[in-house]
């Protein structure tokens, strides 16, 4: 089932404005920095290939581009900034703040949700993507533990909006009670979640639906992992973050894919890549299949990743009866 014209686009039902049903992740062509000590990026980025890759998916007909002031250390901030001169009003940019970039290092020193700091890094993110406004600011520091300091964020975020620096706001985040901090702003308008077809958030999936928040889906190819090149001989080093050992990357484990994720894969392979889909477009199409508020930003680096996933909007959602049999094959239901 091919997605219309009306599906292929999603409504940010708070700021009214229409989107591509599907955004790509700028993470990758941030190139290397580091977090802890450790490779955070997906190893070296041809600038000039990520320049073409996103000006080729405004011409595919993607709008959305997901970015932070870590990816990089500033880097994939640069880049799209040089990616859409002259054309900077048919893009909608997604960025984040909360984690401290020191773009000389190439590292992430730490993290400020400060009042003034948070000032100071929307200036720095509006130079770097040489622009006025951000579309939509996320705070990219996934847990606060205290109300208040949420209280307080989301206050800065709203002047924000009101002076013109931003859209709307949101949050990355995967805990339902920091959403719930956010969501009864009058500019919030999304929720950076991790979603895909091997990690399902029913939950945070229907927090957004009834408080009419987009559901900004991050993993939505599990770090690459549903691009289906990987085996259990697969090794990645400690240049690539899904090799670096940080305890948060769920599908690789000292470089190496984890078996039971590639079980799982094999379980539903058939499925995903059916009806002339790639696999990657399989793993798009279910994301499609959860809600008409969701946006997958799967990450790329080249211009022939970015027409695959392009085509993932041609050929639509799975359908019901799909969906059903992958949470079978999963044991989910």
């Amino acid at each position: 089932m091919k997605m219309s014209e009306q599906t292929a686009r999603r409504i940010l039902a708070r700021p009214g404005i229409e989107v591509s049903a599907m955004g790509l992740g700028c993470w990758p062509i941030g190139g290397p920095f580091l977090l802890d000590g450790r490779q955070d990026g997906y190893g070296q980025a041809d600038d000039a290939e990520s320049i073409r890759a996103l000006r080729r998916a405004l011409d595919l007909g993607i709008n959305v581009f997901d970015t932070s002031d870590a990816y990089g250390a500033g880097h994939s901030e640069r880049v799209i900034g040089e990616a859409f001169k002259g054309v900077r009003d048919q893009a909608f940019i997604i960025t984040k703040f909360g984690y401290v970039p020191d773009e000389q290092k190439r590292e992430i020193t730490g993290t400020d949700v400060s009042p003034a700091y948070i000032r100071k890094a929307c200036e720095a993110s509006l130079r770097r993507l040489d622009t006025d406004y951000i579309d939509m600011y996320l705070l990219h520091v996934w847990q606060l533990t205290q109300r208040e300091e949420a209280e307080q964020v989301a206050d800065t975020l709203e002047a924000l909006v009101k002076e013109g620096k931003i859209g709307s706001f949101g949050w990355s985040t995967d805990l339902l009670e920091c959403a719930g901090w956010f969501a009864p702003k009058p500019h919030c308008s999304a929720i950076e979640m991790n979603l895909n077809v091997l990690q399902d958030s029913p939950e945070l999936l229907d927090f957004c639906r009834k408080h009419d928040l987009a559901s900004i889906n991050r993993s939505p190819l599990a770090m690459g992992f549903l691009s289906g090149k990987f085996t259990a001989e697969s090794f990645i080093g400690k240049d690539d973050v899904r090799g670096a050992g940080h305890a948060w990357v769920a599908f690789f484990k000292d470089g190496k894919p984890r078996q039971e994720f590639l079980d799982a894969l094999a379980a539903i392979r058939e499925i995903l890549s059916s009806k002339g889909r790639s696999l990657v477009q399989g793993a798009l199409a279910w994301i499609f299949a959860r809600g008409p508020h969701t946006i997958p930003v799967p990450g790329f680096k080249s211009v022939k990743q970015v027409e695959d996933l392009a085509g993932a909007l041609q050929h639509g959602p799975l359908s019901a009866d799909q969906m059903a049999e992958i949470d079978r094959l999963l044991g989910r239901k």
